[in-house]
């Protein structure tokens, strides 16, 4: 094996990102008094599948890439996740994802289980040739898992609408008829929704208006917002908030980002990037860098980006009122006690990006039922259950007196605890 591919494939059980989750879900668990077994139980994934991947470049040489589909708990329905493109994909980090995407399932109440995909590649540095053909062989070495009534995969970081009508063509292509419900995120040509593609970014905005409601603070023109990561979460994030008057004063992406303390031209500089690839050079703000946009002075941060961009080396210099996370797991525990010491309100990531798989979930029994809805309608459904959950999360941390964190894993844990139970242990 190659030492690419050992690095890939990264034992769950001693990864720092899989143990952090690990950590809060049995912190959390302790206050709904979780049954040992089904700690246990949701302390390692259901199944792991690893493909290998074999492309023929551009330039005529074959490449093989490492790919994985991951499992966590079927419990509730379904498995739900993303399809991950990116270079520093592993399995422990699938995994880990997995079972965050079981938690968030639970935790707003859907009909489904926790799964998540991923290829360890550079779609940045790949042609469309070459990312179609990638995608085509992952489809069909995964093919086994994956299905409208087994999981249903998603767009991720790395991937997006066009990575999902490959994935459905090629399931489709295998069984001889078109099965639009295999994925989720697709083009609204072939069977996707309104209101999916800034979904995710949306539910950011929705949590952080009900968290000012629950701290008595206006969200409008004296708001403001800075926002890491300028990806589909980051930018639609920045865009529906500036939207309801706010000023984003900063936003970045790996490379780095802009600062402007009179408010950002959020769609000037979606343009830059999609045509310079970086912020260098943008005339409507100054360069700033990830880690300075994270110790802003500003009302409302959102780490939209990868995880653990917030530890305890940097945790007692972030200086918002609200912390919404985009991203999955951008804070680490022991960050996560930093902040709650500082007074900073966090809007953890199981509940703050869960409009993405709300509106998937949508997306999913619209075309099961071929019956599609309008986009206001969407986003109204939308609302009702991430505010529903929000004041769930909100009214268990204040009974409880513990961190939303914790809180919102409680909830989730609870609600899944007693659906595992219901249904009991086989055989």
């Amino acid at each position: 094996m190659s030492s690419e591919s050992e690095s890939a494939i990264v034992s769950w059980e001693n990864h720092h990102f899989y143990k952090n989750c690990l950590d809060v879900m049995r912190i959390a668990g302790q206050h709904i008094g979780m049954d040992p077994n089904v700690y246990q139980r949701l302390s390692k994934p259901r199944r792991v599948l690893y493909v290998s991947i074999p492309v023929r470049m551009d330039d005529g040489s074959i490449k093989v890439f490492d790919g994985f589909r991951v499992h966590h708990n079927t419990t509730l329905g379904p498995a739900k996740g993303g399809i991950r493109y990116h270079p520093e994909v592993n399995l422990a980090e699938t995994s880990a994802l997995s079972m965050l995407m079981t938690l968030k399932n639970s935790l707003v109440k859907l009909p489904l289980g926790g799964a998540k995909g991923g290829i360890r590649c550079d779609p940045n540095k790949m042609s469309r040739r070459e990312k179609q053909s990638l995608t085509r062989r992952y489809t069909s070495e995964v093919f086994m898992l994956i299905g409208p009534d087994k999981d249903i995969p998603a767009p991720d970081i790395g991937t997006d609408a066009q990575t999902m009508a490959w994935v459905m063509d090629t399931y489709s292509s295998h069984l001889g008829y078109a099965v639009p419900g295999v994925v989720t995120g697709k083009p609204i040509e072939i069977g996707g929704s309104l209101g999916r593609v800034d979904a995710t970014g949306r539910g950011v905005v929705y949590t952080v208006v009900e968290a000012a409601k629950r701290l008595n603070m206006e969200i409008g023109e004296s708001t403001t917002v800075a926002v890491q990561g300028f990806g589909n979460v980051g930018y639609y994030s920045a865009k529906i908030i500036s939207g309801l008057g706010c000023k984003v004063v900063a936003v970045s992406d790996v490379s780095g980002g802009v600062y402007n303390s009179r408010g950002l031209d959020i769609n000037a500089a979606r343009t830059w990037l999609n045509e310079h690839r970086s912020f260098d050079g943008f005339p409507g703000g100054d360069k700033i860098t990830n880690n300075e946009l994270l110790e802003l002075k500003v009302d409302v941060l959102i780490p939209a980006a990868l995880s653990e961009q917030i530890t305890k080396e940097n945790a007692d210099r972030v200086k918002c009122r609200i912390l919404a996370e985009g991203a999955n797991g951008p804070t680490t525990i022991e960050a996560n006690e930093i902040l709650n010491d500082k007074g900073i309100f966090t809007i953890p990531d199981i509940l703050a990006n869960s409009g993405g798989v709300i509106v998937s979930y949508f997306e999913w029994v619209q075309g099961m039922q071929s019956f599609f809805w309008s986009e206001k309608d969407v986003n109204n459904k939308l609302w009702e259950i991430i505010s529903h959950a929000f004041s769930r999360v909100y009214d268990f941390h204040q009974a409880k007196k513990i961190d939303m964190r914790l809180s919102a894993f409680a909830v989730s844990i609870e609600h899944l605890s007693k659906a595992m139970l219901a249904r009991g242990f086989f055989p």
